[in-house]
């Protein structure tokens, strides 16, 4: 079980360290040789900063939150002047020669930022799941950098699985988390990428309880996960098992004008009825109501689906109804609900448009 230990760091400002430096190496930069693969070509102000940095580092060696402060500072002046490859060189070699630190987890994640910087994402990703793996969580600023590294590999990572498991140890370590529902329905969607089924509703079970959450992308992830919710938790015994069945039965139920047991073939989960111009997404017209009540008299439909039916939807227009809106377009669609290969495939009378079609 990866550690949940958390250093909170208590910094020294740098001003105060460099200061210091200067007092005890004076003005000019102490006479070490310092290794030539941490110094630019470049003169003046760059270098002997570095130097001074170097001089004051090879000094400390006892007082952990003092060689932070001077190891970072040496990774900021770097990475002010863009030198990445030094930066990544520098932070890379401490951590390998200071195994013991307990700011390793901190100088991995900037070489982690550096590599992003040098548009070398794949390294970058591997050094952030290196971190939340193998090093203890740190909190700086109070932020924890094991979350900020799965948040990163979230973008990075290409496979589904490894997605997975960065949603859940999100979900898991991190349960205060603003985007909690955020989480939950990409683990949901990232769940039907592999096939399983059975946990993504059980991840969009967790997120319809977040009401309200937007999630980036996908402006109607509550509608889509209470759909698929609320479908699997049905009995699901208003489905035909072909398009052309379906559409027998209603317009068998329109000639004999039999409007209460065609209601009964309604789907039981998500049925609407609304205008055209209305959102998809707009509930409003969605309650119970007598469907006899809205029979002017004969009801008649059209001989064939109308123009936009296909594989999936179909529309069948019928006429008869209410003086107000007498025509309707009935709403059939083809049910995608894999987890259930008998019903998946299947069609049903989901909905009803009113009004003449545009």
């Amino acid at each position: 079980m990866i550690s949940m230990r958390k250093y909170r760091t208590t910094l020294i400002p740098f001003s105060f360290i460099l200061l210091t430096a200067l007092i005890m190496c004076g003005s000019e930069v102490a006479e070490k040789s310092y290794p030539s693969r941490y110094f630019g070509r470049e003169t003046g102000r760059n270098n002997e900063v570095l130097g001074q940095l170097f001089d004051l580092l090879s000094q400390e060696e006892d007082e952990d939150a003092v060689r932070f402060s001077i190891v970072r500072e040496i990774a900021n002046e770097y990475g002010r002047t863009g030198d990445y490859g030094r930066l990544i060189n520098f932070l890379s070699g401490w951590v390998d020669g200071h195994p013991g630190d307990p700011f390793n987890t901190y100088y991995l994640f900037m070489t982690a930022h550096a590599y992003l910087k040098e548009d070398a994402a794949p390294v970058a990703a591997l050094y952030f799941g290196m971190i939340v793996k193998n090093y203890p969580d740190l909190v700086v600023k109070g932020e924890s950098i094991h979350r900020v590294c799965l948040q990163q590999l979230i973008n990075l990572e290409e496979r589904p699985e490894r997605k997975i498991w960065c949603y859940e140890e999100l979900l898991s370590r991190f349960p205060e988390q603003e985007n909690m529902g955020v989480s939950w329905f990409m683990l949901g969607r990232t769940y039907e990428e592999v096939g399983d089924w059975a946990r993504a509703i059980s991840a969009y079970t967790q997120f319809i309880r977040y009401y309200g959450t937007v999630v980036p992308g996908f402006p109607s992830a509550y509608a889509y996960a209470k759909q698929m919710v609320d479908f699997n938790n049905s009995t699901k015994n208003w489905t035909f098992e072909s398009l052309d069945a379906l559409v027998a039965t209603i317009k068998r139920d329109l000639d004999e004008g039999n409007t209460w047991r065609l209601w009964q073939y309604r789907a039981r989960v998500n049925f609407f009825a609304r205008s055209w111009v209305q959102a998809d997404s707009d509930d409003s017209g969605m309650a119970e109501f007598n469907l006899s009540s809205f029979r002017a008299g004969k009801l008649h439909y059209a001989d064939s689906l109308s123009e936009g039916s296909n594989s999936n939807e179909a529309y069948l227009r019928t006429w008869g109804w209410s003086h107000f809106t007498p025509i309707w377009y009935f709403y059939l669609r083809k049910i995608y609900f894999p987890l259930d290969p008998d019903i998946h495939g299947r069609w049903e009378w989901a909905g009803v448009y009113y009004g003449e079609r545009f």
